[in-house]
């Protein structure tokens, strides 16, 4: 059990610190396995992994094939969880802070547990091979890689077509009613950088290394002439509409919401770690250059 417990501190050494090797293979490879963050869940099931995954989170919703599973969470009794013989409880860092004495019951009942949420794209890839290596599937894992970056430069091949002088300016929010945008170290940003997009808010000040960042009324409306697209996420901490935002008080000088260049986008294709995130970058590419719509999609 401690070669074992050595060998996961190991892996999280490795995958915090963007080395991890090329070569050799994790042993042992885990049968049984409960993920509590939806991301994790995803990307096992684009592994190849959905037969090893044998629980999942209250708040998985997606895909539509496994929410059958048993569903699980960090808030219930760990005796839930040792009555389902995982040999692997996969986690992320807010759970482990929030809760360390459920992750502390596991492993000393025997269950391995590891935390894993990358946040940075090269992070995302390490993240993937951590999961393949996890499962046995590190090839299947190099083929996610492989593919999201061959779509990745379809879309940039599009873009460069368009100079950079003649890019959208976005203003990307996070939550409405308190003002905040995208940090401009998150994926988000990059799925919208990706898509061709400048962030406007890049001098925004980030909270508590999250994924969101300060960003007052004041601020936005300063740069109001300078705001071509106005995007928001759609996530539960962002129960907002296209209507509030274009009647928000101010808002009314805003470039985009003048022209109604007003934009939602589900938070799981911009922030969630996995495949999807090109799905992202495509929507917010066509919200961004509708006249290229439809070319090589």
């Amino acid at each position: 059990m401690m070669g074992r417990y050595l060998l996961i501190i190991i892996l999280i050494f490795l995958f915090n610190s963007q080395v991890l090797a090329n070569s050799g293979k994790v042993d042992p490879v885990y049968e049984r396995i409960i993920s509590l963050y939806s991301a994790h869940t995803e990307n096992l099931v684009s592994l190849g992994a959905e037969d090893q995954l044998i629980g999942i989170s209250t708040t998985d919703d997606y895909p539509e094939a496994i929410l059958e599973k048993p569903r699980f969470s960090y808030r219930e009794d760990p005796e839930k969880f040792i009555a389902a013989r995982p040999d692997l409880v996969l986690v992320r860092p807010m759970i482990e802070r929030s809760y360390p004495q459920l992750l502390d019951k596991l492993r000393r009942a025997g269950i391995d547990v590891i935390s894993l949420q990358p946040t940075s794209i090269d992070g995302i890839f390490d993240y993937w091979l951590t999961l393949g290596e996890l499962t046995g599937r590190r090839d299947a894992a190099k083929e996610m890689i492989t593919s999201f970056t061959v779509q990745r430069k379809e879309i940039a091949a599009r873009l460069n077509s368009i100079t950079p002088v003649d890019r959208q300016r976005v203003y990307f929010e996070a939550i409405h009613k308190k003002m905040k945008t995208i940090a401009r170290e998150s994926i988000a940003i990059y799925v919208l950088e990706q898509a061709g997009g400048i962030n406007i808010a890049a001098d925004a000040t980030q909270v508590r290394k999250k994924n969101i960042a300060e960003y007052s009324k004041e601020r936005i409306l300063s740069k109001a002439s300078e705001i071509d697209v106005f995007l928001a996420q759609e996530v539960r901490m962002n129960s907002v509409n296209l209507q509030t935002i274009m009647d928000e008080p101010g808002f009314k000088a805003i470039k985009a919401v003048k022209e109604g260049r007003v934009f939602l986008i589900e938070e799981c294709l911009v922030s969630r770690p996995t495949l999807r995130i090109i799905e992202g970058i495509r929507q917010i590419n066509t919200f961004l250059y509708p006249d290229q719509a439809g070319t090589d999609r």
